[in-house]
């Protein structure tokens, strides 16, 4: 927790300001027994009403002015928790998103919803009180007891006796309830996944008829939740009973020992009142004090998490080489050898993900040149979209290197190697809100023209142009609205405006019809010659008329070449073809 103070030096006022007033609320709030001391002892025992008023006035107005005080630092804390709050959010959706994919495939969606959301909550909740309590009940305890020493010291002992048997209260129920409350993340995490999933699959669900298992998941993880909450929450019962009991003991050993010594004279009826008034005010500060240990508990386990986001850094460091600066040594490089320089160059490249003992590719030898369609094929698992995911360093290969314009792409600012890429994904996602803004993700100022082409060669123009509202048709989150086929023709058109330099598509045509297809292919052959176009397809009519196609298999590259070349030489490619094409089609082409 002290790790995240250093956000409340952008609320000092606050900080310093708000317990300020709450502590001068405390003290009018210590004056108030005293006071009706002196009701007691003057104006009601000799009948003074005119003293019992004027009393009564100032005990009013201590209490007015006490509101005003709260008020302020209700505002106050109000105000720093909430901007406290803020900042954090905004450093931990900054911070994530400096995260290569493979500390996000680490640390999981679920689970960082989660922090953002209902730990950052209940750091907020922290700071409030922070603001409002943690000053103000200590002094009332503290003041309390000073007081009471002032009036009786030897009565004030009872005071004394009873501050460790309630600390050592707060320190167990502390101690055992801090486990509790991490492991409570760890649930909530699990139904934020459940959650998560059903909501996303929910056409999955209804389709195999499994919304009863489902809802059995969900309340076994709601459950062990409750079950956690329920622990905690008898723990956290026994504060304030444990509490009251002390102090209720204390009350009546006042209003023993303090009767014996109004009978002896050593003492005023009204000191006494005020004694208990104290008392009174000690136990409710303590259990004020018992509700802070609880939401500081929270709090800590909160913090941690956070904190272990913040220090999970990324595997990607980002280098200092911009795109003019490559373009420049490109440019020298090719005078002064005189030789086609690759585009890209991946040399003995080989990659495990995270947590994995095995490659999930391994020694990939290849050249891409400038220009050039290449087709990526292979069976499930072969390594394709993984292949492609490295080229804009998406993921940083665990062994050989990557360059593009011969400097490896580890030299390059994110920015200036990304730019270069426009990619379709392989799963077809969209965002909240109209065609249009979805189309300039890559370009913001792109033109209509820009737009327009991109639309025609993607193959989605007719069905755009078929909507009531065309470009400004809203999409729905995650473009479900839309069918698949839709969905995959918009992510193709978005990466083409701004026309890249290299596009990728990673597999993003596979709910296309054969016709719908074979025009997208037809169009990017026409229209984008001087784009590298890099085709991941499992059909293999898809990529056949590619310059080059690399066949993998098990993470290893089975052959390259043309497809009438590897017909004849790749056993895997051609094995691919006969699967999808018979005998003939396959000779023939």
């Amino acid at each position: 927790m002290i790790r995240l103070a250093k956000y409340l030096k952008h609320f000092k006022k606050e900080v310093i300001f708000g317990p300020l007033f709450k502590l001068l609320e405390a003290i009018f709030e210590l004056i108030v027994p005293l006071v009706m001391a002196s009701v007691i002892d003057i104006g009601i025992k000799n009948g003074d009403k005119t003293y019992v008023l004027q009393r009564g006035g100032i005990i009013l107005l201590l209490g007015v002015v006490g509101l005003i005080f709260a008020l302020i630092c209700q505002y106050s804390a109000a105000k720093a928790s909430q901007g406290f709050g803020t900042m954090v959010r905004n450093d931990l959706f900054a911070h994530v998103n400096t995260l290569s994919h493979a500390e996000l495939d680490q640390l999981g969606t679920n689970k960082l919803i989660t922090v953002i959301t209902n730990d950052v909550n209940q750091m907020q909740l922290a700071v409030a009180m922070l603001i409002r309590l943690v000053v103000r009940a200590p002094f009332l305890v503290i003041g309390a007891t000073a007081m009471a020493m002032m009036m009786d010291l030897k009565l004030s002992m009872i005071f004394l006796a009873v501050a460790p048997i309630v600390a050592l209260l707060l320190f167990v129920i502390m101690k055992k309830s801090i486990p509790f409350y991490r492991t409570r993340q760890k649930v909530l995490d699990k139904i934020s996944l459940l959650t998560r999933e059903n909501l996303t699959g929910a056409r999955v669900i209804r389709a195999f008829s499994r919304q009863e298992k489902e809802e059995e998941r969900f309340d076994e993880a709601n459950e062990e939740a409750a079950q956690i909450a329920i622990r905690v929450g008898k723990l956290s019962a026994l504060l304030s009973p444990a509490t009251f009991v002390a102090m209720n003991v204390a009350i009546i050993a006042i209003l023993w020992f303090g009767g014996k010594r109004v009978d002896t004279g050593s003492l005023s009826q009204g000191e006494v009142i005020a004694f208990v008034n104290y008392m009174t005010q000690i136990s409710l500060a303590l259990v004020v004090v018992a509700n802070l240990v609880i939401i500081f508990t929270k709090a800590s386990a909160s913090a941690m998490r956070i904190n272990k986001i913040f220090d999970t850094k990324t595997s990607l460091q980002e280098g200092s080489r911009s795109k003019e600066e490559s373009d420049a040594i490109y440019e020298g490089v090719i005078t002064n050898t005189g030789d086609k320089v690759p585009l890209f160059s991946l040399h003995q490249v080989s990659f495990a993900y995270p947590d994995s003992e095995e490659y999930a590719l391994e020694d990939i030898n290849v050249d891409i040149f400038e220009g050039e369609t290449v087709g990526v094929i292979g069976g499930t698992g072969s390594g394709k979209s993984t292949l492609v995911n490295l080229l804009p360093r998406m993921y940083d290969v665990t062994k050989g290197e990557i360059r593009i314009d011969e400097i490896p792409i580890k030299e390059y600012t994110f920015d200036a190697l990304r730019k270069q890429f426009g990619v379709a994904p392989q799963k077809a996602v969209l965002f909240y809100g109209s065609i249009l803004n979805n189309l300039r993700w890559a370009k913001e100022d792109a033109t209509e023209e820009e737009i327009k082409k991109a639309v025609e060669i993607a193959q989605a123009r007719e069905f755009i142009e078929k909507m009531p509202n065309q470009y400004e048709t809203l999409v729905m989150q995650g473009g479900k609205n839309l069918s698949g086929g839709q969905r995959q023709r918009l992510t193709i058109a978005r990466a083409l405006v701004g026309s890249p330099r290299v596009l990728i598509l990673d597999d993003s045509a596979s709910a296309l019809d054969y016709t719908t297809d074979a025009s997208l292919r037809k169009a990017l052959r026409e229209n984008c010659k001087d784009m590298t176009v890099i085709m991941v397809s499992q059909r293999a009519g898809t990529i056949k008329n590619a310059d080059k196609i690399i066949v993998l298999e098990e993470g290893k590259i089975a052959g390259i070449g043309k497809h009438s070349e590897l017909l004849h030489k790749c056993e895997v490619y051609r094995e691919i073809c006969l699967s999808q094409l018979s005998e003939e089609e396959v000779n023939r082409s």
